[in-house]
């Protein structure tokens, strides 16, 4: 910011000097609301943009969103957390390698008085089928988001269609994280929601985490770059630059360091 007001300072005064003054290297990073609603990127990237110089603009949508926005060129890197359709991704000739970044977990929430009487439990499978037995409200996200993928897994292996009960006790928000959280607390409705995203919302009402510590409930962040075959307009080098830091010592200790009310939210494991 202060170099962009002696950019435009100089320029008013006509003493604009050409190359010595160009615009400040930057990229795109289509990545998961989760990184940006947590505070995780607000803390690493002042790491990496000082290091480098290159300027990380951020467009934080679900997984989903991100995915698209990234197949039509809109972005240089993508960030995000569903390892399937990041393959997926790869393999379509979208993007360039995945790598693994880093991984947390997700948990169910729902309200102190838990009438579908899952607390205290670690099997997601077994919860989210008492909670169709009971016809108790839940809220999804319904947006096609990395969140939005696991839960529909969870429902699969349950055996239960939820959008069969959509409007009634199944609720699709069709927001992101926060907003989805905001319509459960409103409606002491469970919900499922990555821990950090759960660690850094305010508005908790009488929502509590009830479910946590299945396997199955593990969440895997992944990177790519966007391939610049597919999109000429891909900022190749500075995108894997990113990456490369990322993955590296610095990127991984830096997400190691982010901790919120004490508690860490991202544990790196790039290969």
């Amino acid at each position: 910011m202060i170099r962009n007001f002696l950019r435009a300072a100089l320029v008013s005064l006509g003493l604009f000097a050409g190359p010595a003054f160009a615009e400040e290297p930057f990229i795109v990073v289509q990545s998961t609301t989760s990184t940006q609603n947590s505070g995780l990127l607000d803390s690493i990237l002042p790491w990496f943009e000082a290091e480098t110089g290159i300027d990380v603009r951020v467009v934080a949508v679900g997984t989903g969103q991100a995915i698209r926005n990234a197949i039509n060129g809109d972005g240089d890197v993508l960030l995000v957390h569903a390892t399937a359709d990041e393959e997926q991704f790869v393999e379509d000739g979208w993007g360039v390698e995945r790598f693994d970044v880093m991984y947390n977990d997700f948990v169910l929430v729902g309200p102190k008085s838990d009438p579908a009487k899952v607390k205290g439990g670690s099997n997601i499978v077994a919860a989210l089928t008492a909670i169709s037995e009971a016809e108790v409200p839940f809220a999804s996200r319904g947006d096609d988001s990395g969140t939005h993928k696991a839960e529909i897994g969870h429902w699969d292996a349950a055996g239960v269609d939820p959008a069969a009960a959509s409007g009634t006790w199944y609720r699709e928000t069709g927001s992101g994280m926060g907003a989805t959280l905001n319509v459960a607390s409103g409606m002491d409705a469970y919900a499922l929601t990555d821990r950090a995203t759960w660690e850094s919302f305010g508005n908790r009402g009488n929502l509590e985490v009830l479910v946590e510590g299945d396997p199955r409930l593990f969440n895997q962040y992944g990177v790519i770059l966007v391939n610049p075959e597919k999109h000429a307009g891909v900022r190749a080098a500075a995108g894997q630059r990113f990456i490369d830091w990322l993955i590296g010592p610095d990127g991984q200790t830096a997400i190691e360091a982010f901790q919120l009310n004490g508690q860490q939210l991202f544990f790196p494991n790039a290969k």
